[in-house]
């Protein structure tokens, strides 16, 4: 069964840093992604990361999040620095099959296996 655990999260004053973590298996050929959704507030895709490593951000994140895999392709990150009030919100790990190359794994596309989520905090 496809399970995605989440670690990580907390609070953090404005300026710092968290490091989210996602506990993944067998997703050598899946894209895999961040997003959060704020109270109140739609889900936004934050980072998305291809079986190739290719990666791509929201420009509210671009230069201080960069998300990751670890080599075996186990684990997802999310290094959040410069954090600021508005990066509050439950924030998820999601994957779903990268179903060709030319599939850039867009976080606007319907991905199908998500975390359970973890609170983010920033005050200012």
């Amino acid at each position: 069964q496809v399970e995605l655990v989440q670690s990580g999260g907390g609070s953090v004053q404005a300026g710092g840093s968290l490091r989210l973590s996602c506990a993944a298996s067998g997703y050598r050929n899946y894209c895999m992604g961040w997003f959060r959704q704020a109270p109140g507030r739609e889900r936004e895709g934050v980072a998305r990361i291809d079986n190739a490593g290719n990666t791509d951000y929201a420009d509210s994140v671009k230069g201080r999040f960069t998300i990751s895999k670890d080599n075996a392709g186990n684990t997802l990150y999310l290094q959040m620095n410069s954090l600021k009030p508005e990066d509050t919100g439950t924030y998820y790990c999601a994957a779903r099959v990268r179903v060709s190359t030319w599939d850039i794994c867009s976080m606007r596309s319907e991905y199908r296996y998500w975390g359970q989520g973890t609170q983010v905090t920033v005050s200012s």
